[in-house]
């Protein structure tokens, strides 16, 4: 499939355009999301037009959509842009990601109408979502059987090794060097995610420049209290 050019600023955009971040070579596979990173890797070979990824936020599925994205030369769009009027010109990408199906303001038949268009064109979809079909809140009955069909693959939690891993690597990307201590003190206290690693690495970096310090487990500590704190008991 070859390059197409970018549709219409404001209705969707390249996914590979979107983030630097998202790119296969930063993408850390581990138990919890190597299935599901088999499968995208097997397109164009998918067993039907579409698949649907599923995964709790800040598990990776906007990097693994991104990733599939920049192979499949596909658009992007969540799923709150979609409508009737758009279907068309979605479809004719070829190769389109819909992103946080389940955030609410779903157009059910205009979902239903560009799944049946994308497989008309011999075209690939891939569907994002946080829950399974069931818990969106369907009301049409067809969307809702074909959803629950359609091949699906499921990012879990990061287990301990993987985010251990993503963690030393973005300390990397920032230049940043800690011990093994700041990273055993981060994996025992922090949120299971990837959004959340993201998130500590950013907050230690900025304390630590603007104090003139390393990252320390002091400041490792003073971090944590802050964005996750312990329930008292």
């Amino acid at each position: 499939m070859g390059k197409r050019a970018a549709p219409s600023v404001g209705v969707f955009a390249l996914a590979d355009l979107r983030d630097s971040r998202h790119g296969v070579e930063d993408f850390l596979v581990g138990p919890s999301n190597e299935a599901a990173y088999g499968l995208i890797e097997r397109w164009p070979a998918w067993p039907e037009a579409w698949l649907r990824l599923t995964g709790p936020e800040g598990a990776g599925k906007t990097h693994l959509a991104a990733i599939w994205a920049r192979a499949a030369h596909a658009w992007t769009i969540r799923a709150s842009e979609l409508d009737e009027a758009k279907v068309p010109h979605l479809v004719s990408g070829g190769a389109l990601v819909v992103e946080d199906c389940d955030a609410g303001d779903l157009d059910e038949p205009a979902l239903f109408h560009l799944m049946n268009a994308m497989k008309a064109r011999g075209g690939s979809l891939l569907l994002t979502a946080r829950r399974q079909p069931d818990l969106w809140g369907l009301r049409v009955p067809d969307l809702l059987s074909r959803l629950r069909l359609a091949p699906s693959a499921t990012i879990e939690p990061p287990d301990d090794g993987l985010l251990r891993a993503v963690l030393v690597k973005l300390f990397i990307d920032r230049q940043l060097v800690v011990d093994t201590a700041v990273i055993d003190a981060l994996a025992l206290r922090m949120e299971r995610s990837f959004a959340a690693a993201r998130q500590v690495v950013d907050r230690l970096d900025r304390l630590a420049l603007e104090r003139g310090r390393r990252v320390t487990r002091p400041l490792v500590q003073e971090v944590l209290a802050d964005l996750f704190p312990q329930e008292p008991g």
